[in-house]
């Protein structure tokens, strides 16, 4: 790895590394020389990801975390930490999905979605501030949906965690911008990974968005931190309707 990438030695705490988008923006961000810090739900998913970081002579360290959990999230943090000694970097990524009409979809559905989709970010959020805070130049980007901006049928549940998380992190943008911490929220529409297929099989896989290009969206948000700053970022297929 190059040790003169503007993002050198900076370590980045990344959940839902597995695969999809967040491996995608592990791989980006260990090429430029990012300390990766990668989490799923166990380290045997992760197996693929550490190996590619590795074998390009990156560093990385994986955890794992059951984010609907609260106390395994707040353990995450401290692990995290631990890993490099700091973090300058948070990308809550992981999200969890569900494909059901309102009066069919349960208490514990509804729970676990808000758990894993707005309070696990939440708490990463609040538990790794005080590290965020030591960084020259932290940032914390949340991967969202277009959910947050508009409804689907089928998709009430996943859309109501979605839009929580988009108010928390508007708030959260004000509250730490006087530490020089700087806040993304990214919401992409269709994106080839697990979780489209299973929300929106009708979409013709060629057509859309490939994890590849969300992670060069969240490389260019890290390496451009100039006077110009993006806050909310709306992301369409490109043969979606414009002006989401």
């Amino acid at each position: 790895m190059t040790n003169t990438h503007p993002l050198s030695n900076k370590t980045a705490l990344i959940t839902g590394a597995s695969r999809g988008i967040g491996k995608a923006i592990a791989l980006k961000l260990a090429s430029a020389g990012v300390r990766i810090i990668a989490c799923a739900s166990s380290k045997q998913n992760l197996e693929q990801t550490v190996s590619e970081i590795k074998s390009k002579n990156g560093a990385v360290e994986s955890l794992s975390c059951d984010l609907a959990q609260a106390d395994q999230v707040k353990h995450l943090a401290q692990e995290a930490l631990q890993a490099y000694g700091q973090i300058d970097i948070l990308i809550n990524n992981a999200g969890a999905s569900i494909k059901k009409t309102f009066d069919q979809s349960t208490d514990e559905e509804w729970n676990r979605l808000f758990a894993v989709n707005a309070m696990a970010p939440f708490i990463l959020c609040r538990e790794c501030l005080p590290a965020l805070k030591k960084s020259p130049a932290a940032s914390i980007i949340q991967i969202g949906s277009v959910v947050a901006h508009k409804g689907y049928e089928g998709q009430s549940l996943y859309s109501a965690s979605k839009h929580a998380l988009l108010g928390f992190t508007k708030v959260l943008a004000e509250e730490v911008k006087s530490f020089g911490i700087r806040v993304h929220s990214i919401n992409p529409g269709g994106v080839y990974t697990d979780m489209v297929k299973s929300m929106r099989p009708d979409l013709d896989p060629s057509g859309l968005i490939q994890p590849e290009e969300i992670a060069e969206i969240v490389h260019f948000l890290l390496t451009h931190r100039n006077n110009a700053m993006l806050d909310d970022i709306h992301i369409r297929r490109a043969n979606g309707s414009p002006w989401f």
